[in-house]
């Protein structure tokens, strides 16, 4: 029978040298997806106005994220390429042009980082796994959660699961709060009303993004 202090069945510093600590100076990243949503909404000739009534952002925070400065959530920057009828993958991490791909530790990159809606409050970092794969449905990512009080619920199309390497992860799906630990998972349709943070300091998970 399992106990509490039972410890986990993987290797938690294995992962914890494997993962590292995510650098959280990511503008980079999030000055190209600005840059990708603007050049996406311009080409198909959308207005700022017309994405705000399409997405229910306002048009104000839409220019913001355009223009980094407000480093948009992996769930806001879904509804966006959806409204504009791109990949999910294609605005986070570039379209790519191979088969496949074979991801090194030291390889890993595309560094970029998540805000809060008004962009005052660091909430994730995240990297992507396989940025150069064409064409990709899924979009594998390592992500660093903050621990944070403020609950900024999310609903998008999709589907997502997450696997916990290290640390204790607060989740929240619908009326229901779980506390993941190293080793634990979930999956869930993301249409289901979600929240997912560190519950204390830093955690960080495998987060695989099911975007079209």
């Amino acid at each position: 029978m399992e106990t509490k202090d039972q410890k986990p069945h993987i290797n938690v510093d294995y992962f914890e040298d494997l993962t590292g600590d995510i650098s959280e100076s990511g503008q980079e990243g999030v000055v190209e997806i600005g840059r990708r949503l603007k050049s996406l909404r311009e080409e198909k000739g959308i207005s700022l106005e017309e994405l705000s009534s399409r997405t229910g952002f306002e048009a104000d925070l839409l220019a913001k994220i355009e223009s980094s400065e407000v480093s948009p959530q992996l769930g806001t920057v879904m509804k966006l390429s959806k409204s504009l009828d791109a990949a999910f993958g294609q605005v986070i991490s570039g379209a790519g042009d191979k088969p496949y791909v074979i991801t090194r530790m030291k390889d890993q990159k595309s560094v970029s980082r998540s805000t809060s809606g008004k962009g005052q409050k660091h909430i994730y970092s995240y990297k992507s796994l396989a940025p150069e794969v064409k064409g990709r449905s899924m979009e594998p990512l390592i992500v660093q959660l903050q621990e944070t009080s403020e609950k900024e619920v999310s609903i998008h199309d999709g589907e997502e699961f997450v696997y916990v390497l290290n640390g204790t992860v607060a989740l929240e799906l619908a009326e229901d709060h779980f506390e993941l630990e190293p080793g634990d998972s979930a999956y869930y349709l993301s249409n289901t009303p979600h929240w997912i943070a560190s519950k204390s300091g830093k955690a960080t998970i495998l987060a695989v993004i099911y975007g079209k």
